[in-house]
């Protein structure tokens, strides 16, 4: 098939450059010149794993392309498919200027039969804005007899598995009205589940937006349950890991999304419970469980950060020296958006203590929203020189099994807040650490 992908960032270019290996005709259109330049050079703007050798092949085999011609893009493609950003509005909701401008121009350009996927995430109605805003271009021009569908396709990639995640999907969620254009997509999605037989669900516009941010939701207040519970074990003298294992063996529960941390962060979860909240607030409803999984989550950033401060009580904070190992919102990305760390180093620097960090893909990102106010590490080991404590944010592998004895013989004190509880409690103390986990004996 041939297929634009309109707004060529994280999801756009996964899903264009992951659409081209299956034999599609992929062009990735951007606004952004230099990005474009970047890809067509086979510099990718993005760390993801497996991502530069998908971009790289298909691009050099002729099946995915990249530019700036939104016209000539749309005019050689029957799925026009729109990715671009939806960001946090100052009310909390989505701001759709971008999906809206994307459907001004579709219908500036468009003069025959399209189909329009709504990749972006997009609060529920928003397919039915983009089809309007299409329809009334289109009559403008003197084109209202032209036929177009809109559909949501909405997009469950986790970045550092984006890739792996779209190539074998645990389900594909199509969102239309038209039995013909489900058959299409049906279609262009079926050698993605061919070996899998994992579902291709088609459903409702209205429902197939919901569902991303309903999963969302849902994973957002799974992860600060835990968190909560975590907070609970430091009280009783329980252990979470423990707690963890009783309940991740009931079926009904599962053992995923249960493991205690620093909350959550990135460009999806903390964005779309806002939206959802705002999208009940709008249709006088309250999300009781997702307004208080804000706020928790909120607070377990600010938890982490009072752990570190109450290992200096009494002190001079501005004497404080803390490593940092770890400053995206997750391992294997180079996304700092929402992370923990963020939130938990400002709070330290208002207290007056000084931050060394190291991270292994995120200090450029960082770098653009500390400045100088930290000092960023060549390596792990070098951000211990002389300092205070550890805290460990990002729970990259080689943070997992480090040489003890080496982080003891250059840190000032050994002192270490491990706030995603990868390392063993029993052997740091035994090496003479002060150990301090999320919700741990």
């Amino acid at each position: 098939m041939r297929i634009c992908m309109i707004g060529s960032g994280y999801v756009g270019l996964v899903t264009g450059a992951c659409l081209a290996e299956m034999g599609n005709d992929v062009v990735c259109v951007d606004e952004n010149a230099d990005k474009i330049s970047m890809l067509n050079r086979g510099e990718i703007p993005i760390y993801e794993p497996g991502l530069k050798e998908i971009v790289n092949r298909n691009a050099s085999e002729g099946r995915l392309r990249f530019t700036t011609d939104l016209e000539e893009a749309v005019g050689k493609s029957l799925l026009c498919f729109i990715c671009v950003g939806t960001p946090q509005d100052k009310d909390g909701s989505a701001d759709l200027s971008a999906v809206l401008e994307v459907a001004r121009r579709l219908g500036d350009i468009m003069d025959g039969y399209r189909i329009v996927v709504d990749k972006s995430t997009v609060p529920v109605g928003t397919g039915e804005m983009v089809r309007a805003t299409i329809r009334k271009r289109l009559e403008e021009r003197g084109l209202g007899h032209v036929e177009f569908d809109v559909v949501s396709n909405p997009e469950f990639l986790k970045e550092g598995n984006a890739v792996q995640d779209f190539m074998r999907p645990d389900r594909v969620v199509i969102g239309t009205d038209n039995v013909r254009t489900a058959e299409i997509l049906k279609e262009l999605y079926s050698p993605f589940v061919r070996t899998t037989n994992n579902p291709i669900l088609v459903m409702d516009i209205r429902s197939a937006e919901l569902t991303k941010y309903a999963s969302n939701c849902f994973l957002a207040a799974k992860v600060t349950f835990m968190n909560e519970l975590a907070i609970l074990c430091d009280r009783l003298g329980a252990n979470i890991d423990l707690v963890r294992e009783g309940m991740g063996t009931d079926e009904r529960i599962g053992p995923r999304f249960l493991l205690a941390g620093p909350g959550f962060g990135g460009s999806c979860f903390p964005k779309d419970v806002q939206a959802l909240i705002a999208t009940a607030r709008s249709n006088n409803h309250t999300l009781e469980i997702c307004e208080a999984t804000w706020r928790a989550n909120q607070r377990q950033k600010r938890y982490v950060a009072d752990k570190v401060i109450s290992c200096f009580a009494g002190e001079d904070l501005s004497k404080v020296t803390a490593a940092v190992w770890g400053l995206t919102f997750k391992p294997k990305t180079d996304d700092v958006r929402e992370s923990p760390a963020i939130d938990i180093i400002n709070y330290l620097l208002e207290h007056g203590i000084t931050v060394k960090a190291y991270d292994p893909q995120g200090m450029p990102n960082a770098r653009a929203l500390f400045g100088d106010r930290i000092t960023y590490a060549q390596d792990a080991y070098t951000a211990l020189a002389q300092a205070d404590c550890l805290i460990i944010i990002t729970e990259w592998n080689q943070f997992k099994s480090p040489d003890i004895q080496r982080m003891k013989s250059l840190m000032k004190r050994p002192i270490v807040v491990d706030a995603r509880n990868i390392l063993q409690p029993n052997e740091m103390r035994a090496e003479g650490f002060a150990y301090h986990g999320i919700g741990r004996l």
